[in-house]
């Protein structure tokens, strides 16, 4: 299978020396960027069975700040009373000590820009408690961005500039990971950084309202920035019957189209929720009606994982998909989680005054 192959930038020279290293025998990294477990000490551990050194958990869906700094509190205490299996990640360094160390980071994120309320202030208050990744939007229209359930996509709001801008500073990530696709193109085009899509695939191989068209896809890598694929079963073809072969033959295309350096895994996986945790994702408190949201006729629930992916046991198993696809040692290593640390490095930090 070809795989993508241009005269690189200083920045793919970056990814390639990470695929040298890996090739040279240094042992590769599984960063999981996008998880909203029932979290457990079972979860944890299973973390440790699949070798997963990093995972980008949502802290907030709809919470204020206030309600956002509470569950800041409750991952206080799991870091307590799990020191030996999870701690939370700040920075790139942070993914090796985990695999020095035997443990999991745990990387915080928001999948709304609602712990920032209307203050653009809180933006660098909540990198400091800890905040890597934030949505510019979750489904709806936000004071920053069009959702990918608006109707209308009038892009990048007044206030939005200025986040991004302010996000680009402290190095909060930028993630559109549920934003329309004109508020994508956008964010992509005004941030001075890269900015990701944590968890999605491409719309070209599963026309799912979440999945990212190509021109979308485009304009995130093209301006450095990094997409994780999904396998929450709503954005695979065949949904929960999805194979591993259907689901890595997209990852090939993917790559021979975008390149191999701006993807990873960010799996969605919502492990052990009861099915009421769909509600607050999809109603929060914007409405009295229940939003059944995407692929859900009727009152939503979480569909059943493909069996090839269960939980975090199970990233072997996409390991060994990928080389069947044609994909070397160091493209699969690559894929797993040395691009995501790559894109850890270079933007969690302060960025130009």
């Amino acid at each position: 299978m070809p795989l993508y192959r241009q005269i690189p930038s200083d920045g793919e020279q970056d990814a390639n020396m990470t695929l040298q290293d890996t090739r040279a025998g240094a042992r590769p990294h599984r960063i999981d960027c996008l998880q909203y477990a029932n979290w457990s000490e079972k979860i944890f551990r299973q973390m440790r069975e699949g070798g997963v050194d990093a995972v980008h958990v949502t802290i907030a869906y709809h919470e204020n700040f206030h309600e956002t700094v509470l569950n800041i509190e409750a991952w206080n205490r799991r870091f307590e009373q799990h020191p030996d299996l999870i701690f939370h990640g700040l920075t790139g360094d942070d993914v090796r000590l985990a695999r020095e160390s035997g443990r999991t980071a745990i990387f915080f994120g928001f999948q709304n820009p609602s712990p920032i309320e209307d203050d653009i202030g809180l933006v660098e208050i909540n990198h400091t408690l800890g905040a890597r990744f934030m949505q510019l939007t979750y489904n709806n229209q936000s004071l920053l961005a069009t959702g990918c359930y608006e109707a209308e996509d009038p892009g990048i709001t007044r206030m939005g500039r200025q986040v991004i801008k302010e996000m680009n500073r402290v190095g909060l990530v930028i993630d559109m990971s549920h934003s329309a696709d004109r508020s994508t193109i956008e964010a992509a085009d005004l941030s001075e950084r890269p900015i990701a899509i944590t968890h999605a695939n491409p719309h070209r191989w599963q026309p799912a309202l979440r999945n990212k068209r190509d021109d979308v896809i485009r304009a995130v890598t093209e301006n450095g920035g990094m997409m994780g694929f999904s396998l929450y079963p709503h954005h695979l073809k065949d949904k929960s019957d999805c194979t591993l072969d259907s689901f890595c033959g997209m990852v090939a295309d993917a790559a021979d189209r975008f390149g191999v350096e701006h993807f990873g895994i960010g799996s969605d996986l919502c492990q052990d929720q009861p099915d009421s945790i769909v509600e607050w994702m999809r109603t929060g408190r914007w409405t009295k009606e229940t939003d059944y949201g995407e692929g859900s006729a009727t009152a939503p629930g979480f569909p059943p994982q493909p069996p090839w992916f269960r939980d975090n046991r199970d990233f072997a198993s996409i390991e060994q998909g990928l080389r069947e696809k044609g994909f070397d040692d160091g493209e699969t290593a690559a894929l797993m989680g040395e691009n995501w640390l790559r894109f850890f490095d270079q933007n969690f930090g302060p960025g130009a005054k």
